[in-house]
């Protein structure tokens, strides 16, 4: 199992829009693009963000670093510049991918 992981901090003028923009549109577009099996969005408390910002990790799951990669190739580019366009300089992201060792 990989997870690609994308962590957010973005302004508080804009956090409400932005999770409900995640929520109804952003992860239901990677979702829709059939590469993940499933996606998780969580709030960080700790560490805790700067003054005047909120974070938020996103996990999508998928079957296997192929598939990833042809997510990546393929879709990543369009649907993070829809974000970049949408919340300009209101957010920084950063993008890990894991691998899922067991599970207790």
């Amino acid at each position: 199992m990989i997870i690609y992981s994308v962590t957010v901090t973005v302004d508080k003028a804009v956090e409400a829009d932005w999770v409900a923009w995640m929520r109804t549109k952003h992860i239901p577009d990677v979702m829709e693009t059939g590469y993940f099996t499933s996606a998780h969005m969580h709030r960080l408390h700790e560490p805790p963000a700067e003054p005047g910002t909120a974070t938020f990790n996103i996990q999508y799951e998928c079957q296997d670093l192929a598939t990833y990669e042809q997510y990546r190739d393929r879709e990543a580019t369009r649907l993070q510049y829809e974000h970049q366009t949408r919340y300009k300089d209101r957010f920084v992201a950063f993008r890990t991918i894991l691998t899922r060792e067991d599970s207790f």
